[in-house]
C-alpha cells in the first residue's frame, strides 16, 4: 500500500498526538513520526488534548531507571479513555520499546502498535494493520532500514533545526544500555547531509545542531579521521546559515583539527557540550570510557585557548557502582578546574542489561543523594561565577519561541546568545519575532539566565523570523512534541540531555 493509498484509508480528520521522552536523537524522531502521521492524513491535535486523540504515540527512553514506570502509568492513563473512545489507537516506539518487545503488550494489552528504534518509517503501515486486524502489531527491525533523516518530517521550529548526521554508537560505556538499542555507528554522507541544511536554509532556517550519539566520532564508517572537521567548516561555506550547533562529542574522539574548526568557522558556535561523567580515573575505568580526568581538562585548556569565549556545559553521573568517597572528591576538582557554564548532574540509574547493573559496590540511595546535592551546589556556584563574566557584554541575541516562561508578564523576549545562554531581553518597541536577532547589553546575571535591562541596541529581521511568521499566519493544529524532561539550548524547546543517550 502506498503513501496515497493509506491517506485515502485515513479519515482526514483523525487526530494524532506525539509524546517524546529522552535525548534529542528521540525529539528529531518525533519530527519524524509527525511527518510521516501527517503525510498518511493525520492531523495534529488540539492543544491540550491530553491524550484525546485518535492516536497517541510514545517515543520513549530506556536509560533511567523508572522510565518503564513511567510508561505503564500513562498508558494505564489512556485504557479508560481508549474503552470510551472506539477506534483509538496507541502506540508505543523509541528505546524501551526496542528493549521490551513483547513485554509492552503483554503488560497493557490495549497497546496497538509497539515499533522500534530501526523502524519508525514503519508506524502508519503498523496502525493500518492493527486496525484492519484488530490486534496488536509488534515490530522490531534488529537494524536500521532508513536513515531517519530520509522519512517526512514535521519540523517543531521554523528557524532551528536538526540534523542528523549518524545514528549509533560503537562505545561499551557499563552504564549504557543505548548501543544495544540503537545499534552500530552507521554515518551518513557528507553530500546528503550538506543537501539537507542548503534545503533547510532555503526554507529560513538559520540555525542547525548537528546531531549523533557520538557526534565527533563521524567519519569512523567512512574511513577519515577528520571528517567532522571537515563537515563543520562545509557548513561554514553555506550561505545564509549563521549558527551551527553539535551535541554530543565523546572525549576520546575530540581531536585539535576539531577545535581549529571550531575556531577558525564564523558560524560555528563558541558552545560545546562534552560529557565527563566522572572525574576519578577509577571510574572512569570501570566505566569504560576510554579518557582519564588528565586528557578531558587538556581538551577543554585547549578550546579555551582557541575560543576564549566558550561556554562549555557536560554531564556527571554521581554514585557509579564502586564509587568512593575520593573517586567522588576527583569528580568535585574536576568541576573546579573545568569551570562549566553548566551541568547536567545524575543520580546514577541501575539498568537491567548494563554491565554496571551486575556490579559489586552499588551505593546507598543516601551517600549518592548527598553527594549529588554537593555537586549541585558546587555547580550552581560556577555557574553564577561564569554568568556574572558576562554583565556588560553586548551580545547578539537569536530570539527563541517558548524560552521564557515569565515572559508575558515581565513584558521581556527571550533567546539564545551565540554560546547559547539563555538571555531574557527588555521587549523592544520595533516587532521582533522569533528567528530574528537583537543586540543587547547584559546587566544581570542569574546561575541559569542572563539579563538585559536596557534597550535593545538594535534588531535585525531574518529570513527565519520570515519563515516563523509565514508558519503562524497559517491554521496551527497543536502544540509542538511534548518533551519529557527540562529544556536547553535550541531549537526550541528541547529536552536535557540524558546521561548516556545521545551524549557519549
Amino acid at each position: 500500500m502506498t503513501i496515497s493509498d493509506r491517506s485515502q484509508a485515513v479519515d482526514v480528520q483523525r487526530t494524532y498526538e506525539v509524546r517524546t521522552y529522552g535525548c534529542q536523537m528521540n525529539v528529531h524522531d518525533s519530527e519524524r513520526l509527525s511527518g510521516l502521521l501527517e503525510e498518511a492524513g493525520y492531523v495534529r491535535a488540539p492543544q491540550g488534548s491530553d491524550g484525546d486523540a485518535d492516536v497517541v504515540v510514545f517515543n520513549t527512553c530506556a536509560v533511567r531507571e523508572n522510565a518503564d514506570n513511567k510508561l505503564y502509568g500513562n498508558l494505564g492513563r489512556l485504557a479508560p479513555m481508549k474503552t470510551r473512545r472506539p477506534g483509538m489507537q496507541i502506540a508505543v516506539g523509541g528505546c524501551l520499546a526496542q528493549k521490551d518487545r513483547d513485554t509492552i503488550v503483554k503488560k497493557a494489552p490495549w497497546v496497538d502498535v509497539v515499533f522500534g528504534t530501526h523502524n519508525i518509517g514503519k508506524l502508519p503501515v503498523l496502525l493500518e494493520r492493527a486496525r484492519i486486524q484488530e490486534e496488536a502489531q509488534v515490530e522490531i527491525a534488529e537494524s536500521l532500514e532508513a536513515f531517519p533523516s530520509t522519512l517526512p518530517t514535521r519540523r517543531e521550529s521554523a528557524y532551528a533545526a536538526w540534523v542528523s548526521i549518524s545514528v549509533g554508537c560503537n562505545n561499551t560505556c557499563t552504564f549504557c544500555i543505548v548501543p544495544a538499542l540503537r545499534g552500530k555507528e552507521e554515518d551518513r554522507r557528507p553530500g546528503d547531509i550538506l543537501a539537507e541544511i542548503e534545503a533547510l536554509v532555503a526554507e529560513g532556517v538559520s540555525e542547525i545542531t548537528l546531531l549523533g550519539q557520538n557526534v565527533n566520532a563521524y567519519g569512523s564508517d567512512l574511513g577519515d579521521r577528520e571528517a567532522f572537521s571537515k563537515l563543520l567548516r562545509a557548513c561554514g561555506q553555506i550561505e545564509g546559515l549563521e549558527r551551527v550547533r553539535f551535541t554530543s562529542p565523546h572525549p576520546r574522539d575530540f581531536t585539535d583539527d576539531v577545535i581549529a574548526a571550531m575556531a577558525e568557522t564564523p558560524n560555528v558556535m563558541p558552545q560545546l557540550h562534552m560529557p565527563l561523567q566522572s572525574g576519578s580515573d577509577t571510574v572512569l575505568r570501570a566505566m569504560r570510557r576510554s579518557y582519564r580526568q588528565e586528557r578531558f581538562l587538556g581538551i577543554i585548556e585547549k578550546v579555551r585557548a582557541a575560543i576564549p569565549h566558550a561556554a562549555i556545559s557536560t554531564d556527571i553521573i554521581v554514585g557509579f557502582p564502586g564509587e568512593t568517597e575520593e573517586d567522588f572528591e576527583q569528580t568535585m576538582h574536576t568541576v573546579r578546574e573545568a569551570r562549566f557554564a553548566n551541568a547536567f548532574t545524575f543520580q546514577y540509574s541501575k539498568r537491567p542489561g548494563t554491565p554496571a547493573a551486575e556490579m559489586d559496590g552499588q551505593i546507598p540511595k543516601e551517600v549518592v543523594q548527598a553527594r549529588y546535592e554537593r555537586l549541585v551546589a558546587l555547580q550552581e556556584e560556577i555557574s553564577w561565577e561564569e554568568n556574572k563574566k558576562q554583565v556588560g557584554r553586548t551580545l547578539e541575541v537569536m530570539v527563541a519561541e517558548g524560552e521564557g516562561r515569565k515572559d508575558g508578564t515581565t513584558h521581556r523576549l527571550s533567546g539564545r546568545a551565540p554560546d547559547n545562554r539563555l538571555v531574557h531581553f527588555t521587549k523592544p518597541e520595533a516587532e521582533v519575532r522569533p528567528g530574528d536577532v537583537v543586540t543587547v547589553e547584559i546587566t544581570y546575571a542569574a546561575p541559569h539566565h542572563l539579563l538585559a535591562e536596557g534597550p535593545t541596541t538594535s534588531v535585525r529581521r531574518t529570513r527565519a523570523g520570515d519563515a516563523w511568521e509565514k508558519r503562524n499566519a497559517a491554521p496551527q493544529q497543536g502544540p509542538g512534541v511534548m518533551l519529557g524532561l527540562p529544556k536547553i539550548g535550541v531549537p526550541a524547546p528541547l529536552p536535557a540531555v540524558t546521561n548516556g543517550c545521545a551524549v557519549d
